[in-house]
């Protein structure tokens, strides 16, 4: 469904990504680590096409998306969801206006069908009937689920996440991954999940990828992952400070 094709981006002379390639089949979660600032975030801002590349391609069902134009551009991001690394909601709007964000902008629909969708899909990550509290009512994990909520409202084709555990508990960030793995089941959505946490990668993932030095280094299920003979890999996943790793 989205295959990466030698991307390449550079901000003021330093190289992000230098020939990346990844493939992702359709309804497949793949899970993207590597260390903070190895270019992870950018990679999925290039998927959903709010970053173009200074080199590469990006195709999604066949369509590349580089070069699409504003309109296309629109229509393209209509079939993504993504929940940000903090939510990302709006403090002056409530859970529910929130969650209808992405309803306003993408759909014509009633005031009526709003309001049941909202509902709807508070429900699906365990939040009902909480349409009018405001995010500073919210612990971190629930503000989690909220930002699911608001990324499942018009039906993706695709989810991104960035950083999906992170400033959460770990019986929080179980639950995050239990929803994860939930909207695929239900909603056979294709994922893409960054993260540096190795449980929840091992749980959610299908197939894992190394980010390294701008490229993809290793890709396999959680098994090959964690038998993999490579050093950079090995050392990344069991989070040792010696090896090829550099800590600065």
């Amino acid at each position: 469904m989205i295959q990466i094709v030698d991307l390449h981006k550079s901000f003021g002379g330093k190289k992000v990504l230098d020939g990346l390639n990844l493939d992702i089949k359709r309804g497949e979660t793949v899970v993207v680590i590597g260390q903070s600032g190895s270019g992870k975030s950018v990679l999925i801002k290039h998927i959903i096409g709010i970053i173009k590349p200074d080199k590469g391609e990006i195709f999604i069902d066949g369509t590349e998306i580089c070069c699409l134009s504003e309109d296309e551009s629109y229509n393209l991001r209509k079939r993504f969801g993504m929940l940000f690394q903090g939510a990302a909601l709006f403090d002056s709007l409530t859970v529910g206006q929130n969650v209808a964000f992405g309803l306003e902008r993408y759909g014509d629909l009633s005031d009526e069908k709003k309001e049941k969708t909202v509902r709807d899909s508070l429900a699906i990550v365990g939040l009902r009937g909480i349409e009018d509290l405001m995010p500073y009512e919210l612990s971190g994990g629930m503000k989690k689920r909220v930002g699911l909520a608001r990324a499942i409202a018009y039906g993706p084709e695709i989810i991104l996440y960035d950083e999906p555990s992170t400033g959460i508990d770990p019986i929080r960030a179980d639950a995050i991954n239990d929803l994860i793995i939930q909207m695929k089941k239900e909603m056979g959505v294709t994922s893409v999940v960054i993260t540096h946490d190795m449980v929840s990668a091992y749980k959610i993932a299908d197939r894992i990828a190394m980010l390294y030095e701008g490229r993809i280094i290793e890709e396999g299920t959680p098994e090959e992952i964690e038998k993999t003979e490579n050093e950079v890999v090995q050392q990344f996943i069991h989070g040792r400070a010696k090896g090829p790793i550099k800590e600065w």
